[in-house]
C-alpha cells in the first residue's frame, strides 16, 4: 500500500507541475514573449498599413550623441548617407506600445518604425527579408536592439509585412534611404 500511495502522490505532483509549466509565459525559440505578442493585432490587415514615406527631417542632436548600454558604448551616425548592413532583425510589440522611444515619440506597434543602435534619429531605411524577398520602408525613431547578433528591431506591423512576426526574427538587409537622392 505504501508504495502505491507514493507512486500516486508522485504522479499527482508531476501532473500539477506539467499544468503549471503550460500556463507560464515563456519565450518560444526565435519567437516573441507570449505577453508581448500581437494580442488583438492579428485581426488587423497589416498589408494595408503604408510604408513610411522618406522625407528630409532635421536630426535630433541630443538623440545622436554617443551613449552606453550594458557596458557597451554606441556612437550614432550624425549624417544621413548611404549605409548597408545585413543580419538578424527582431521586433517589439505590445509591451512597449505607447511608451516613449529614444526620439521622444510614443511607440506604435502598428506604425512603420524601427530601432537601430547607430543610425541617425530620425532616418529611413529599406528593410528586405533575405528569406522571402519582401521589403518595407521604416522610419528609425528609437535605439536598440541591444542583443548580440541583432541589427534592427522593427515594429510589429513591419515584421508582419515582412512575414516574420510569428517567428520573432529573420535575416534581413537594411539600406539607409537618402531623401531627395
Amino acid at each position: 500500500m505504501r508504495i502505491g500511495n507514493r507512486i500516486l502522490r508522485a504522479l499527482g505532483v508531476l501532473v500539477a507541475v506539467s499544468i503549471l509549466a503550460a500556463c507560464t509565459p515563456q519565450k518560444r525559440d526565435g519567437g516573441y514573449y507570449k505577453d508581448d505578442g500581437p494580442g488583438r493585432a492579428s485581426s488587423r490587415d497589416l498589408s494595408r498599413i503604408p510604408d513610411a514615406t522618406p522625407r528630409v527631417e532635421p536630426l535630433h542632436a541630443s538623440k545622436n550623441r554617443p551613449y552606453t548600454v550594458n557596458g557597451k558604448t554606441y556612437t550614432p551616425r550624425t549624417r544621413v548617407e548611404p549605409f548597408r548592413q545585413s543580419g538578424v532583425a527582431s521586433w517589439y510589440g505590445r509591451r512597449f506600445h505607447g511608451k516613449s522611444t529614444a526620439s521622444g515619440e510614443k511607440y506604435n506597434m502598428y506604425a512603420m518604425t524601427a530601432a537601430h543602435p547607430t543610425l541617425p534619429i530620425p532616418s529611413y531605411v529599406r528593410v528586405t527579408s533575405l528569406e522571402n524577398g519582401r521589403s518595407v520602408v521604416v522610419r528609425v525613431n528609437d535605439r536598440g536592439p541591444f542583443l548580440h547578433g541583432r541589427i534592427i528591431d522593427l515594429s510589429y506591423a513591419a515584421a508582419g509585412k515582412l512575414g516574420y512576426a510569428d517567428k520573432g526574427s529573420a535575416r534581413v538587409k537594411i539600406e539607409q534611404i537618402v531623401p531627395g537622392h
